[in-house]
């Protein structure tokens, strides 16, 4: 009976993997230029500052489809996140230089009437990244959309 109901509120525990908990991560392996899809581009420099280049929301932000640029600070952490231990990198941009719109998956359906509707991005954001050791080296992500989902943003790092 009890499962029942918490299936019927959508929390069925183990219902979703476990994020992995990396840890023994350096700031040095943080450091760099890191990539993703349509010329995203976020700089991790090794005083803590950070450049960001079309970055698109977290979690269910990522549905407004902005994207954005900016600058601010990031942070190692090994500070508990709820569904994730381990380590954490913490982006924060403190100021949006510019806001864009990647196109929408259904953007054949939508109709703009008057200009575009859209909000630009937030002046100020803060993204979570995950941590995952692979074959070719460390990458970042985040989850977009819904977070139940576990779609994953994933950021790799630029080759010296």
């Amino acid at each position: 009976m009890l499962l029942a109901l918490l299936s019927l509120f959508g929390c069925v525990p183990g219902q979703y993997a476990d994020v992995p908990a990396v840890t023994g991560v350096s700031a040095a392996e943080i450091v760099g230029t890191w990539q993703c899809v349509d010329g995203t581009e976020v700089t991790m420099r090794a005083d803590r500052t950070a450049v960001v280049k079309r970055l698109d929301g977290q979690e269910f932000d990522f549905d407004e489809q902005w994207r954005m640029s900016g600058t601010g600070t990031w942070e190692l952490t090994d500070r508990p996140m709820g569904w994730s231990d381990g380590q954490h990198v913490s982006l924060s941009v403190t100021r949006r230089t510019s806001s864009a719109w990647r196109e929408a998956a259904d953007a054949a359906d939508e109709t703009v009437v008057g200009g575009d509707s859209r909000e630009p991005a937030p002046d100020s954001y803060k993204w979570t990244l995950e941590l995952e050791r692979r074959e070719e080296g460390l990458a970042l992500y985040f989850f977009f959309s819904d977070p139940d989902s576990r779609n994953t943003y994933v950021l790799e790092k630029v080759a010296r």
